[in-house]
């Protein structure tokens, strides 16, 4: 097959970019041009999402554009990957015969193949990267072995397995060279990190020797509140380079709630996980997520998790409405509320949540802090402090003045004005 050009879109999460941006990696090495612009494609490749209802929607929709790009005669063919594929592909098949090529999560050789190249053992420590090239993740694990009632995971990308740590050492020495000052780490569940290797957590282990290779912010993502390694928070403490923020979706706070859920933990051991790792780190930034609306939630049960995020006071949190997965085991159970009304619980959360960051962000008043810069326009700096993931946590919105920056560079800012999720000052 003729060298040609591919339109890769990837949607859905992180993990789902370290997938495509492999991808590229290895097709660029046989010489396929990826292209910005699907009019200038030959081939379009997606790589879909199949989590929650939204994002299954997105890739449906997205992929219906790309046939009628095909149908117009605008490009040559369209293949769809990833999760959406892995879970209804017999169906897709059916609904959408122009598709030249459907690939599920564990088949990389076969789509390079699709598209006239050639998977490359060698070649796997490589991405091209699809984020601004001053932050990158690092994927640590693939797969998940909790069974959570609400999550498809498990069936969309199997068992849990580590990659070794000798290969992702190397994976984040061509990041860092590559000119990545911030690595993300991420897994669907970085807690259980090393144990099918070791029988024994290496996350700590791992973390460290990541810290060793001199990035200026290492960042953990996606930690189950079971069997957390809690010496990673005291190695946060002391290295300078691994921010003071973890990601650990909690999903509820109701223990009938959390049982159903099948998490594994109670309202008290929740609690006392957050106090014990606030104790241990006062400078940290918890972020965590939260569903609202599970089949079965009384409104007493609704009461309860809103009372708990206002005491607990996360500093970053993200509610999402249930969503009824036939893939996932709580598809048994009989929904109680209707999706106006999940929504108007997501929105009610949401507000309870604006009220905290809002106190939360006010101990920025009249401080300088250190912000990476993502983005420039026209006189204005937008970046982020330690505490602030790329794309879901606050912006740091700041006036340059005279003083000049680039994007990916750091900067002293003096914060003099805050709102919920952003922070207002100007470059020092």
């Amino acid at each position: 097959m003729n060298k040609h050009k591919v339109f890769l879109l990837s949607l859905g999460c992180s993990k789902n970019t370290v997938d495509s941006e492999r991808l590229m990696a290895q097709a660029e090495a046989s010489g396929i041009i990826f292209t910005d612009l699907a009019d200038e494609a030959d081939t379009i490749l997606i790589n879909t999402c199949g989590f929650i209802a939204d994002a299954k929607e997105e890739s449906i929709t997205e992929t219906l554009a790309a046939i009628d790009k095909k149908t117009e005669g605008v490009v040559k063919r369209v293949y769809v990957m990833g999760c959406l594929t892995e879970l209804h592909r017999t169906e897709l098949q059916e609904e959408m015969p122009e598709v030249d090529g459907f690939f599920g999560t564990r088949e990389l050789p076969e789509v390079l193949a699709a598209l006239g190249s050639e998977y490359r053992e060698e070649l796997y420590d490589k991405r091209s990267l699809l984020t601004p090239p001053h932050y990158a993740y690092l994927k640590i694990a693939e797969g998940c072995n909790r069974a959570c009632s609400f999550c498809s995971i498990p069936k969309i990308r199997g068992r849990y397995i580590s990659q070794p740590p000798e290969q992702l050492l190397r994976e984040a020495t061509l990041l860092k060279s590559s000119g990545v000052k911030e690595l993300n780490v991420i897994a669907q569940d970085i807690s259980m990190y090393g144990y099918d290797l070791e029988g024994k957590t290496l996350l700590n282990d791992l973390v460290l020797r990541l810290s060793d290779i001199g990035f200026d912010w290492i960042r953990l993502f996606y930690a189950y509140p079971v069997n957390f390694p809690l010496e990673v928070i005291d190695t946060m403490r002391k290295r300078e380079n691994i921010c003071n923020y973890l990601d650990i979706p909690l999903q509820h706070c109701n223990s009938r709630i959390l049982q159903s859920m099948n998490r594994g933990i109670n309202k008290s051991d929740t609690i006392r996980l957050i106090e014990t790792i606030r104790e241990k780190n006062p400078d940290i930034r918890l972020r965590t997520t939260m569903i609202a609306g599970y089949p079965g939630e009384t409104r007493e049960e609704f009461e309860e998790l809103l009372q708990f995020v206002e005491e607990t006071g996360f500093d970053r949190l993200g509610c999402f409405p249930y969503c009824h997965e036939e893939h996932a085991p709580s598809y048994s159970f009989e929904e109680t509320l209707s999706e106006d009304e999940k929504r108007d619980r997501v929105a009610e959360l949401m507000e309870v949540q604006e009220r905290v960051s809002e106190e939360k962000n006010l101990i920025f008043e009249g401080k300088e802090v250190k912000v990476l810069i993502d983005m420039i326009e026209d006189t204005t700096a937008i970046g982020r402090t330690e505490y602030d993931a790329p794309e879901v946590d606050n912006e740091c919105i700041l006036t340059m003045g005279e003083k000049h920056v680039r994007v990916g560079s750091f900067c002293l800012a003096s914060i003099t004005d805050t709102t919920a999720f952003e922070l207002h000052g100007s470059v020092v």
